[in-house]
């Protein structure tokens, strides 16, 4: 009897081993969705999500895109992102890939659109729709046409939805030379956005799907398991901080940190608050890619010269001022992606410096004036008055 029962619990045993063995061996789908507005802090989500995926050997990618754009810097970090993996890499357009949407769409090795999504309108505008300059353009329709060639998809139709000026009335599509009169962006001051029926036709889509099981049917993969990813909250935080108006905020607050504590004797709570304004903004730009080598450069240039003037030489000179113009060129910088943008994000930039250096002298006069009338305040200046009149008397014993 004890030997059945001991040969039941090693086949119990075994059976549980080889259940977690082919759980283990099922095919690994990651989801990571893309929706929304394209900011600065998606990449970094994006690029969490491939190197996860590559260290799980995941046997697909599939990023659930339903955006009308945002970043044009931003789309472009994610694309690169998404083209660097081995790991098939699938777009699955939930609705619709406007603008931005429409560049990480296309750097994904297949395109699969729910019935009635849309995909185009690629041309660089601000918040208001003004298309925006010739460098913008020309910048977007190139990465959009080079995109399209490496994925294998019509580099015409690619770059016509940024240029509005591209007009045409053939196409070749897998080698054949088709006439085209339905899609509306052919003709010239048109942009193109292709609906799910067009894109399969142009085959700019690979295929129609209403949820991501339906594309991994298609694609023949078997004994799978779907793990879907989302933003962490450090990602979210970087979002938060990349913010123009936080990010010119944190700047100027550690800036007049800084500076301030040079005016002081000791160590005080204003370097403090400096150091970690500015870490904070650095830190943050370099994440996002806003930040590069020769901005940081710059940036502690300005600060060597503001040391340099306060330590070595009396007074507010050359050094001083130099100084500060090259550290608020350095923080604007930061501002500033390395990629053609709008001029919208130039504007918002500098606005949004402006501003946040105005807030940030009248809040330090505003804490100025607090600190110096609170109490706590008073009675060190009276307990420090009381010490100098002390002094004072002392030194007049010791000369009678």
């Amino acid at each position: 009897m004890k030997t059945k029962f001991n040969k039941l619990w090693i086949f119990i045993l075994i059976a549980i081993i080889g259940v977690v063995i082919a759980k283990n061996n099922n095919s690994k789908v990651y989801v990571v969705p893309i929706q929304n507005t394209i900011d600065l802090g998606i990449p970094a989500f994006v690029n969490r999500a491939v190197n996860a995926a590559e260290k799980n050997d995941a046997t697909l990618l599939v990023f659930e895109i339903n955006t009308f754009g945002g970043r044009v810097d931003a789309a472009t970090q994610i694309k690169d992102a998404i083209s660097s993996t081995d790991i098939q890499t699938v777009a699955f357009i939930n609705k619709r890939a406007i603008s931005a949407g429409s560049l990480i769409s296309l750097s994904c090795d297949k395109i699969y659109m729910t019935p009635g999504a849309t995909i185009g309108a690629t041309s660089v505008v601000d918040m208001s729709g003004e298309k925006q300059s010739e460098k913008s353009q020309s910048y977007m329709r190139e990465e959009m046409g080079a995109t399209a060639e490496s994925s294998g998809k019509n580099v015409t139709i690619a770059r016509g939805m940024v240029d509005e000026e591209l007009s045409f009335e053939y196409l070749v599509v897998e080698g054949d030379s088709v006439k085209v009169d339905d899609i509306e962006g052919r003709k010239e001051g048109k942009l193109i956005t292709l609906t799910t029926e067009l894109a399969l036709k142009y085959k700019i889509a690979d295929g129609e799907s209403e949820s991501i099981e339906e594309i991994i049917a298609d694609l023949n993969i078997e004994n799978y398991d779907i793990i879907s990813l989302d933003e962490n909250w450090s990602e979210d935080l970087v979002r938060f901080l990349t913010d123009p108006v936080v990010s010119s905020l944190l700047t100027t607050f550690g800036t007049i940190g800084i500076i301030s504590e040079l005016y002081s004797a000791g160590w005080g709570i204003g370097g403090t608050i400096g150091i970690v304004c500015l870490t904070l903004a650095l830190g943050a730009g370099y994440l996002t890619k806003l930040a590069s080598a020769t901005d940081l450069l710059i940036i502690f240039s300005g600060l060597a010269l503001l040391l340099i003037e306060f330590l070595a030489i009396p007074g507010f000179g050359i050094f001083g001022i130099a100084g500060l113009v090259i550290l608020f060129y350095g923080l604007y910088l930061l501002l500033i992606p390395e990629v053609p943008v709008s001029d919208e994000i130039y504007r918002e930039a500098l606005d949004g410096f402006s501003w946040a250096i105005v807030g940030g002298i009248i809040v330090l006069i505003m804490l100025i004036r607090l600190i110096s009338q609170s109490k706590v305040f008073q009675r060190l200046i009276t307990q420090d008055s009381n010490k100098t009149t002390l002094k004072k008397n002392y030194d007049k014993r010791s000369k009678v």
